[in-house]
């Protein structure tokens, strides 16, 4: 490479870098106290509820009962905290949901699941006082 063509690499480097810095979006206490719990959807929840979190998932096309779009602040408003940690613990026939809804109190803690709750709240911005 000539030296023409490494400082105009360089410089566009440097462009990119430096535009990534700037529309980088920073790191918050929230995003922290939810990391956990985002790992967890996304290992065991974007199948059916979609890596948007909107009821999307890969498997949601073929389930005649469609999982809950967790990004619908009206929707999940609604919902009682102690109901979502039921439907996470039992599954959801804990609410008269879908029987494809698996029990997950098997696999997660009591406070994974209450995290898992309080993630939901974050992603929906409908609160946590529920």
């Amino acid at each position: 490479m000539n030296s023409r063509n490494s400082i105009s690499f360089s410089w566009l480097t440097g462009i990119g870098l430096a535009s990534l810095l700037v529309f980088m979006e920073p790191a918050t206490a929230a995003d922290d106290q939810f990391k956990h719990a985002e790992r967890l959807y996304d290992t065991y929840c974007t199948q059916c509820h979609g890596v948007n979190r909107n009821g999307n998932g890969l498997n949601s096309a073929f389930m005649s009962v469609q999982p809950r779009d967790h990004s619908d602040a009206k929707g999940m408003g609604d919902i009682p905290n102690s109901e979502i940690i039921d439907v996470i613990k039992k599954g959801g026939l804990a609410a008269n949901k879908s029987v494809l809804m698996p029990a997950w109190g098997g696999v997660f803690s009591d406070e994974e699941v209450s995290q898992l709750a309080a993630y939901l709240r974050h992603v929906c911005k409908c609160g946590s006082d529920q």
